[in-house]
């Protein structure tokens, strides 16, 4: 089942969200919740869908379940996507409340629902859209949350509780978790768990949800869904996206990070600031450094500076930061310095959709910065992934001694998931070439090696002085225009990337699900919703392969065209507008892509959209490029 609540930005929704896919997961159920919401501080709308199962799940889909509206925007956004045996929870003062009233409603969709109401011969206003509803069978429950606080208040002999309307987004999960049938253990639990810097206050909401639950088992009918306890697997805990990125990091020896705020990064950013002292093995203490800076030239020259010491460093940013950070790219490049971005993609162009999600930024990772220079682009799929790729980035970064580009985005950031609890010993760092000692006759930080790659000086290391330049140098780091030299350290850099090929494993370069006469070829948060479109093909004994790209520079055309042996239909699934992937896949592949299915709204994808999109395909019905749509 999916539950979506949705409301005003600023009013709980996300305390609301992750109360409630909390108490779901610790009765052993299987959550994938996400956010929506607008770029403004306060007002604007915002939603979190939270889907709930007993299996596996990997995204989200079209279609709500129970939808639960602190206001009247929410049920004029999301009202047609209730299934007709689903439900409505929302305050009864909203009944009233009609579209012209509603400030918050934009130009284009006001027009659409004024047409959708008055082709129904429906009042324009929440009850004529309420009425629809009915006329669907879906089950209403008009709650009045100011009565329920004045109950409340009586009840608890606090007159000022009923005028504390930030509790209704407690109010609401507590209700929807009555309905539903769930005992009312985890949703207490829950509640704690959300408030526990804040004892008073968890105590309070703790009554509130206690109250709210009891409102609704004594006064709803039975539902026709409902959510109850099961094994719960060992090992599992539910994390987001941001959180796997950060906790990597930790894991893996990053002990410098940079940043300037920027959507959907900084939440990375704040989880380290606020977990920087941590323990590590054998109960030493470690510590990430987290700095905020003016900007983001400002935040890559500081990893820059950090990694020359030797230091693990990143920085964390999204689409126009990383364009500041493009001239001080290069000059990582041409001095070897390992570094690790990670970038949140968001739809672009410009400031573009600051807060929606997009993978626009693919060509943009790969080809970052003025001139040849090596770099690795790599991209995590999940949530699970994204923590153990972040490792694996770092030791990229050291062992070719070459930037990094860990390429995530906001779907996988905002995702919320219950996982396979991260196994911190399964990280392996490799640091790469390191002088123990250096002889007096000079260090030649970028000695023309049979590989490519020069070992680094660690610091402090007795003769290990070495000069860095934006020009060109020589073996010492000095600065040289001469030809012949120029070719030789051009060369020695450039063929960094014939051994990452050579070197990283094939699953590192990419995963294959299975292949078949038509298989997708993809790569980063679409996986999941690929995977599970799959399997809803799978029931109908239909069969699509599946290769996900993670190496996406230098590309692994050998891989890939050995993985493609059995296919005659390819098929690209991405969320841009020009299909970037595909153009590589093009540019690399002796065959062509067949088929698109593209997104580019900046809302994800749901798995249904892939699967009624790859059936439309299997059955010769589809349009070369399908353009995807859904969501509010």
């Amino acid at each position: 089942m999916t539950w979506v609540i949705g409301g005003p930005q600023g009013s709980g929704v996300e305390s609301a969200a992750n109360i409630f896919a909390r108490a779901c997961a610790m009765t052993g159920l299987q959550i994938f919740g996400k956010r929506e919401f607008y770029s403004n501080i306060k007002g604007e709308h915002s939603y979190f869908a939270v889907r709930v199962s007993d299996k596996n799940i990997r995204s989200n889909v079209k279609g709500i379940t129970v939808l639960v509206a602190f206001d009247a925007e929410t049920l004029f956004r999301h009202v047609d996507d209730v299934y007709d045996d689903g439900a409505i929870i929302c305050d009864s003062d909203l009944a009233q409340i009609k579209v012209d009233e509603v400030p918050t409603l934009d130009t284009l969709f006001k027009s659409r629902l004024i047409e959708h109401l008055s082709s129904k011969n429906k009042e324009l206003s929440v009850r004529g859209l309420l009425e629809i509803c009915k006329e669907r069978d879906i089950t209403i429950h008009l709650v009045s949350f100011k009565n329920i606080l004045a109950a409340l208040a009586e009840d608890l002999q606090n007159p000022s509780v009923k005028n504390m309307f930030r509790m209704l987004n407690v109010l609401a999960v507590s209700i929807s978790l009555g309905f539903l049938g769930l005992s009312s253990r985890p949703l207490l639990e829950s509640v704690e768990a959300i408030f526990h810097t804040k004892p008073k206050i968890a105590e309070l909401n703790k009554q509130a949800a206690n109250y709210g639950y009891n409102f609704a088992t004594a006064k709803f009918p039975k539902f026709k869904y409902s959510i109850s306890d099961i094994q719960k697997k060992s090992k599992t805990f539910i994390v987001q996206g941001y959180q796997a990125a950060g906790l990597g990091k930790m894991a893996c020896g990053c002990r410098f990070q940079s940043y300037y705020p920027i959507t959907p990064a900084s939440d990375e950013s704040v989880f380290l600031e606020s977990n920087e002292v941590f323990d590590v093995k054998n109960n030493r203490p470690g510590s990430t450094l987290v700095v905020q800076t003016e900007d983001e030239i400002s935040a890559i020259g500081m990893v820059i500076g950090s990694a020359l010491t030797g230091t693990r460093s990143a920085t964390s940013t999204s689409g126009p930061g990383f364009s500041l950070m493009a001239e001080a790219l290069g000059w990582a490049g041409i001095n070897e310095v390992p570094i690790v971005v990670t970038l949140y993609q968001r739809s672009g162009p410009s400031t573009g959709l600051p807060t929606r999600h997009g993978q626009d930024d693919l060509m943009f990772a790969i080809h970052a910065g003025h001139g040849d220079f090596p770099k690795i682009v790599y991209a995590s799929g999940d949530v699970e992934e994204t923590f153990y790729d972040t490792a694996k980035c770092f030791n990229f970064a050291e062992y070719f001694q070459i930037p990094v580009i860990h390429m995530l985005d906001k779907f996988l950031a905002s995702t919320i998931t219950t996982c396979k609890r991260f196994d911190p010993n399964l990280i392996i760092i490799d640091r790469g070439k390191l002088f123990e000692k250096i002889e007096k006759d000079g260090y030649k930080r970028f000695s023309l090696t049979e590989d490519g790659i020069s070992p680094r000086s660690k610091l402090g290391l007795e003769n290990g002085i070495f000069w860095n330049t934006g020009d060109e140098s020589d073996e010492f780091g000095h600065i040289s225009e001469d030809p012949i030299n120029r070719v030789q350290m051009m060369n020695k850099r450039a063929s960094k990337l014939d051994l990452a090929l050579k070197t990283i494993t094939k699953e590192d370069q990419a995963i294959s699900f299975g292949t078949a006469e038509f298989c997708v070829l993809s790569w980063g948060s679409t996986k999941g919703p690929i995977l599970d479109a799959i399997d809803m093909l799978k029931k109908e004994g239909l069969n699509v392969g599946f290769i996900q790209l993670k190496l996406l520079h230098p590309f692994p055309t050998d891989r890939i065209k050995s993985l493609l042996k059995e296919t005659r239909i390819i098929i690209d699934v991405e969320a841009n507008q020009t299909a970037q992937l595909g153009s590589l896949l093009n540019e690399h592949l002796d065959k062509k892509v067949d088929y698109y299915i593209l997104k580019y709204t900046g809302r994800p994808m749901t798995s249904t959209e892939i699967y009624e999109s790859l059936k439309k395909i299997l059955q010769t019905k589809a349009e070369k490029i399908q353009v995807l749509t859904y969501g509010a």
